[in-house]
Parts: structure tokens; sequence; C-alpha cells
């Protein structure tokens, strides 16, 4: 192979642990992975009071010394500031307690200061749990940007589980998505000679297939229902990893729903919006669009329009601009995009609208 061998460079989580109150053993995980004693907790408004402190005193009770960060935001700017608080700070390790914004703060710091990042979810609503990505407002366009993964995933299924379910349900359209993801990515290798693993794709699929076939368990909301969910988005995470972007976890769908994020007065949650793009774009790929739709309606995740509370008229607008935010990525909606005429028959075919 010479000069052209392909050097593929794949950094996986050395911890993941979920269960029933696991995160009271946090300080053990971290002295086993010798991850140092200086913490940087990075969380929102309402959990620093729900569990935020608990978690704080478990750790100091265990011998870290802990500063805390309120994140409201993942904005570049609000970002960049936050950053300058803490650069010339001595942490050793950075620690994201949270849902989405959390998380990507904590990414984003951690990157920043080229020091090891835990993830400690609180919520089982999108892959980024796991994931060497982070989606970061204020940049040219709403995509993800890549970061350092986590070393550690510490998912406590007894806080998840108190969620709001919603949360759960947006987790498994984020899930449900693999399936177009991979399509998409497949037309990419076939069409654009880009690179294709089928192992990340196989593994993804897999998250895909995982939630499909637990349906019914995770609607019940309870405990077993997160960790059902939670592995298939660590799985689809660690996709990422080995495939060294986002390709195995985000297509056209995930076009669809950043789109939605520009155009639509009141977005809905991304795992949401995902969901129903998938309904659609598997449509065009013809492929069992129905099961899919039937699978969302199962765990009670928006399939329509209606259901996200976004008028129509912002459906088929971001149908239509869809292919532009990422014009690198070759996916089922070409390089043209959709037509008005087509984005609203397709959505209508499809019952996203009536």
């Amino acid at each position: 192979m010479g000069k052209e061998a392909h050097i593929h460079v794949i950094k996986l989580p050395r911890k993941i642990v979920i269960g029933k109150g696991v995160s009271k053993q946090i300080p053990q995980y971290f002295k086993d992975l010798e991850l140092g004693k200086n913490v940087l907790l990075i969380t929102g408004p309402n959990l620093i009071k729900l569990y935020g402190k608990e978690i704080i005193q478990i750790l100091e009770n265990g011998g870290f010394n802990v500063d805390y960060l309120i994140t409201k935001g993942t904005n570049i700017n609000y970002l960049k500031d936050l950053l300058s608080r803490v650069q010339n700070e001595k942490y050793d390790v950075i620690v994201g307690f949270g849902g989405g914004k959390s998380i990507d703060t904590a990414k984003y710091i951690a990157t920043s200061l080229g020091r090891p990042f835990v993830s400690v979810p609180t919520a089982a609503s999108h892959d980024g749990i796991a994931s060497p990505f982070a989606s970061i407002k204020g940049l040219e366009r709403p995509t993800s940007i890549k970061v350092e993964g986590p070393v550690a995933i510490i998912a406590d299924t007894e806080i998840i589980a108190k969620a709001p379910y919603r949360l759960l349900a947006s987790g498994v359209g984020d899930l449900i998505a693999k399936f177009t993801a991979v399509l998409d990515w497949r037309l990419a290798h076939k069409l654009k000679n880009e690179y294709y693993g089928d192992y990340a794709a196989s593994l993804a699929l897999l998250s895909a297939k995982h939630v499909i076939n637990y349906a019914s368990i995770i609607r019940r909301g309870t405990e077993e229902s997160v960790r059902v969910v939670m592995e298939a988005l660590i799985s689809s995470g660690i996709a990422m990893h080995i495939a060294g972007s986002s390709r195995p976890a985000s297509g056209s769908e995930h076009l669809f729903s950043h789109a939605l994020d520009i155009v639509a007065p009141k977005p809905a949650l991304h795992g949401e919006q995902c969901g129903v793009g998938t309904i659609m774009m598997a449509y065009l790929h013809g492929k069992n669009w129905r099961k899919i739709r039937k699978t969302l309606r199962e765990v009670g995740a928006p399939t329509t329009a209606k259901e996200l509370g976004i008028d129509d008229y912002y459906i088929i607008k971001a149908l239509t601009i869809a292919h532009k935010i990422r014009p690198e990525r070759y996916t089922i909606l070409g390089e043209s995009g959709l037509t008005w005429e087509a984005a609203e028959n397709l959505a209508r075919k499809t019952g996203v609208i009536d």
C-alpha cells in the first residue's frame, strides 16, 4: 500500500459504567483511571440544585478538589468567555454533568485545555453522550465540531429515569436516524468514493435495530428503558469514534433537523426532529418508512409536524435547504436538494403534514 496507506487512529472510552446509583461511585472510578485530584464540573442551572451539589459532595468526600461552572448554552462566543475564565486554573479533569448543553460545553472546554473529559449524562436524549463531536452554536453552520471524546461515561439509570420521558423518546429518534445515516454514507461511498467503514456502519445500525426490538420496554419509562436506550446511544457514539466522523450516525435526517433549527421559530428537540426526518428520508431511499414511524409512535415520539409543534411551512422550507447545511456531505438529497413541490409531496406522502 506504500504511501497511500490510510492511518486510522481510534480513541475509545476507557471505562463505561451504566447502572443504578453508580454516580455515588464516581470517586472510585476516577481513582481507577488515575485522572488526578482537581476537577471542574460543568452542569446546568437546574441540575446544580437537583443533583450537582450532591455529586460535588461525593467527589469532595472522596478526596477531590472540585470547582463548578453553570453553562447557559453552547454559543461559541459564550464558550470562549467560559474558557477564558478557567484556562489559567490547574484542572486535571473536566466533567460534563447534565444534558446536551452541559456535555457539549464540557467537551469543548476539555478539548481546548487538553484535559480528559468524563461524561455523566442525566438524560438519554442524544448520542453526544459518547461521541467525539460537540454541537456548537454561532459558527458558520449549525453542525457539530470534532472534539475529544470521553475517557469515561458514568450513566446513573436512577437519575436518568427521573428526567422527563420526552427526553428518552427523543433519544430513540436520534437512534432510529442511524438507518438513513448509514444509507446516505453508503450512497456517498458509491457515488463519491467517500471512505466507508462497514464495521462502524454495522454498529450504528445495531443501535437503531435495538430500539425497534425493545420499543415496548422503552415505552414503560423505567430504569430498564433507560438502560436499553443508553446502551444504544453509547454504541452509536462508539461507532463515530471508529469511523473517525459522524457519518454512521448523521445523514440527511440530521441535515433536515439542523435546517429546522434555522428556520423554525421554536424548534423541537434534536432527536424528535431527527426521528421525523428519518421517516421522510427512508421514503426517499425506498425503505420501510412505515416501520420507522410505527416504532416512533410506539415509544411516544413525534411523527408529524403538529406533534413537533412546528408549522407545515417550516417543515417544507427545511427540506428545501437541508442539502446546503453541509454541502461536503453527500446524501440522498443530492447536490441540488428538493424543490418546494417535491418537499411538500414527500411530507404529505409520509403523513408528516396533512
